[in-house]
């Protein structure tokens, strides 16, 4: 088995959150999402999802000098962000492909889809 990284992106312009998004759309994102999961976990499949705040919400936190740095905002700026993701364990990417195309349907919106790495001889 795999593990795989289903993510939502956004649009960097709009930075959608769950207070911000109109109440019948939330409530049909949070019912489409809500079945991906349930179908994940009767499967097996399910390992960990999440929503993620804005990048504006961000705190960029740099201990590789000589003395902490902390920055409000995102380490980059980027016409897109991570919004959401699922991390699935699947047989195969085959497998992730099909759930990010039933997410995909679910959200209206565009997937990607990419495997963790894992160390050589495991």
């Amino acid at each position: 088995m795999t593990q795989y990284l289903l993510s939502v992106p956004h649009n960097s312009d709009e930075e959608p959150t769950m207070e911000t998004m109109d109440p019948a759309e939330l409530e049909a994102a949070m019912a489409a999402t809500g079945a991906i999961i349930e179908e994940l976990t009767s499967t097996g499949a399910f390992v960990f999802a999440g929503g993620l705040m804005p990048p504006s919400s961000a705190i960029t936190v740099d201990n590789t000098g000589e003395s902490l740095s902390t920055v409000n905002g995102p380490f980059v700026e980027a016409p897109e962000y991570l919004g959401g993701f699922w991390v699935i364990d699947v047989a195969d990417e085959e497998a992730a492909l099909g759930w990010a195309a039933r997410a995909s349907k679910a959200l209206g919106g565009r997937i990607e889809v990419r495997a963790f790495q894992v160390p050589p001889g495991e």
